[in-house]
């Protein structure tokens, strides 16, 4: 029977749009190609109408030139519809392009969704708001645990407050009174004791003649061994 009808013929896929434009575009290429041709005869006809007188041999040069004027307008014509073709053949093909992108798009979504799905059925709202409260019941512990080592020893806790500012004040005082004679006592001061001699109206020691120029060494001391006081001074 297959020596008689023959086998059947598989059947061709179909071409796609991007083998249909490429071939489209080949023939338009073969188009192009002879329309320049007609345009460099054309060119060479005008130069031989002008170059020829007007008669029998001018109208002929320009029947030729009418034929391939024809003919290129043929090839226009023909060019044309190849570019409009391939126009239609791009737009559908990105059209097509489109859904495939769109495709792949759902599809990722979808995948993504899955999956987020999946990991949300892992983490509830209730267990972080637990987590966070835990979280801070910790750090108040934890600070209240600092505080308590930070505590000081043998501190009382029922200091008088005024009591401390009033030594505080005394101390001030004691300290500006022995800043100037760098640490010596104010009534030892040279000052003070010229003073103190002259309230107990004690005789100056002479300093010419070798003797100290302290009031300790004066001339009488009475039974304590301080300097006697005259008795002028006393009467008086």
């Amino acid at each position: 029977m297959r020596r008689v009808f023959g086998a059947k013929k598989d059947k061709e896929p179909p071409p796609s749009i991007q083998d249909a434009s490429e071939k489209i575009n080949k023939r338009g290429d073969t188009v192009d190609e002879k329309i320049k041709k007609l345009d460099a005869e054309l060119a060479r006809y005008k130069e031989q109408i002008k170059k020829t007188r007007p008669g029998p041999a001018q109208e002929a040069v320009k029947a030729r030139a009418m034929r391939i004027l024809k003919q290129k307008r043929m090839y226009e014509g023909q060019r044309d519809m190849l570019y409009n073709q391939t126009y239609n053949l791009d737009q559908v093909a990105f059209a097509s392009e489109g859904i495939k992108d769109a495709q792949q798009t759902m599809s990722a979504l979808k995948s993504a969704n899955k999956e987020l799905k999946g990991m949300m059925k892992t983490v509830k709202i209730q267990d972080i708001d637990n987590l966070q409260d835990e979280m801070m019941d910790l750090m108040d512990v934890s600070n209240e645990i600092q505080e308590t080592l930070g505590r000081s020893y043998n501190v009382p806790d029922d200091i008088d407050e005024e009591e401390l500012m009033g030594e505080l004040d005394a101390l001030e005082a004691d300290m500006g009174m022995e800043t100037e004679s760098d640490g010596v006592p104010s009534y030892l001061q040279p000052d003070k004791e010229s003073d103190l001699d002259a309230e107990l109206n004690l005789p100056s020691a002479p300093t010419g003649q070798g003797a100290p120029a302290s009031r300790y060494n004066a001339q009488a001391e009475d039974e304590l061994g301080l300097p006697a006081v005259p008795r002028a001074s006393l009467r008086g």
